[in-house]
């Protein structure tokens, strides 16, 4: 009973996900959302009490697997912290290319729900913000950055300034700009690169 009932609601955030990301929060009913889980609205209420809840299940259930693609593409990328980090925003414009790709999930619905900061999508949007911009961090103290907080954070506003621009123009190009601009402050902040600009003054 426990297993089916677990795949039930994987159905439900499933068919949610592709509308929601689709077609926006607001835009979707949770009439629509259960036609397309082929579940009466009744099986869907049963396994969420309102439409807030599918959407905060939404969201989360974006959360672990964005974080861990974006670790993919840093891991799989040649050369240094730099590189690897600019890679990321190189496979994001790659994504942005695809004419079904609508943007940041989390920002977009983070838009929808402007007024409503305590919304728990809200949360559930902010915290996987957070939990990027700390992988960043560790990933940059790994690497002897002093500065690792102040660039996770850079880094961070780039990917979602990026996010944004190429929502609205449909230029992937702009990531690939991004990309540049994420290098550059990274190697700036680089212990060697630091240790030869001193040398050199």
């Amino acid at each position: 009973m426990a297993r089916s009932s677990e795949t039930t609601r994987e159905r439900i955030i499933s068919a949610a996900s592709k509308l929601f990301y689709d077609q926006g929060i607001r835009a979707v009913s949770v009439d629509a959302v259960a036609e397309k889980a082929g579940l009466t609205k009744r099986t869907l209420y049963y396994h969420f009490r309102s439409k807030d809840d599918l959407v905060a299940a939404y969201l989360a259930g974006r959360d672990q697997p964005n974080l861990a693609l974006f670790q993919r593409w840093f891991a799989e990328a040649d050369g240094g912290v730099p590189d690897k980090v600019a890679a990321i925003f190189r496979n994001l414009a790659r994504a942005a290319a695809h004419p079904k790709w609508k943007g940041c999930g989390f920002l977009r619905t983070s838009a929808e729900l402007a007024n409503m900061p305590g919304h728990p999508a809200i949360k559930i949007g902010a915290t996987h913000k957070k939990n990027f911009e700390g992988w960043l961090r560790a990933t940059f103290e790994a690497a002897g950055i002093a500065t690792a907080l102040e660039l996770s954070r850079q880094i961070l506003l780039l990917l979602d300034g990026c996010f944004a621009v190429v929502l609205l123009h449909r230029d992937p190009s702009y990531m690939e700009t991004a990309a540049q601009a994420a290098l550059c402050l990274i190697e700036a902040a680089m212990p060697a690169r630091r240790s030869r600009t001193k040398r050199r003054s």
